[in-house]
């Protein structure tokens, strides 16, 4: 069973976009189902995100 984590600026909602090591991301309104993201793609979108802020 993958854990799943949401960002720390979410707060107490459930309104939030979670990550799961290994697995993907998913909506936490929708936890059933969840979009693949390999590992490259992941460290990808997160040096893309460092760059832009």
């Amino acid at each position: 069973m993958t854990v799943w984590r949401k960002s720390s600026y979410s707060g107490s909602g459930d309104n939030c976009v979670e990550v799961g090591h290994g697995v993907g991301i998913r909506d936490s309104k929708s936890p059933a189902t969840h979009l693949p993201v390999s590992a490259e793609a992941w460290s990808a979108f997160l040096r893309s995100h460092r760059t832009t802020r």
